[in-house]
């Protein structure tokens, strides 16, 4: 990418994949998945005093069909395992799962029969977020790592499929 002088007018040269990767980072769109406390601290993280508007994240969908981005957000049941593997399967690709929180993570203070020991085993997580519960500054950084790892991949690699 360049600036062209020979030309009377600049002109600015780049690559279509630039361009893809650039639009794909700064326009991630997160679908709503909020399990338990820790969906209280996604939600103010969306609100006014932190601003995730600068980086292109602050429109949540209702609809799967219509994000890029689940945030999953709390301890996640094996009742409602099959419901979030549907909401991703639903999701159009290319596609990014965060892990918020302990729970999320590896099932955090609850070892038990019911809770799924790390959402890992359901759907393939991109970013995990530390905390019980992180603070939205934590998952502004994740937002913002998650930004950084679609800068640094191409269009030609495979996208990721899990059967479960």
């Amino acid at each position: 990418m360049g600036l062209e002088t020979d030309y009377e007018i600049p002109v600015v040269t780049t690559t279509a994949e630039f361009v893809i990767q650039w639009a794909r980072r700064s326009a991630i769109w997160p679908v709503t998945f909020g399990l338990a406390c820790c969906a209280i601290e996604m939600m103010s993280m969306a609100s006014s005093r932190y601003d995730i508007s600068r980086f292109g994240a602050e429109v949540f969908r209702g609809s799967p069909r219509q994000s890029d981005l689940m945030i999953i957000a709390g301890r996640l049941s094996r009742k409602m395992a099959p419901a979030l593997r549907r909401i991703y399967d639903q999701m159009p690709e290319p596609k990014w799962v965060i892990s918020m929180g302990a729970c999320a993570s590896c099932g955090g203070v609850f070892d038990n029969y019911a809770i799924v020991q790390g959402s890992d085993q359901v759907v393939p997580i991109d970013v995990y977020i530390p905390g019980c519960p992180p603070r939205p500054e934590a998952v502004i950084y994740g937002i913002v790592q998650l930004q950084k790892k679609i800068a640094n991949s191409t269009l030609d690699q495979t996208p990721k499929v899990r059967i479960a």
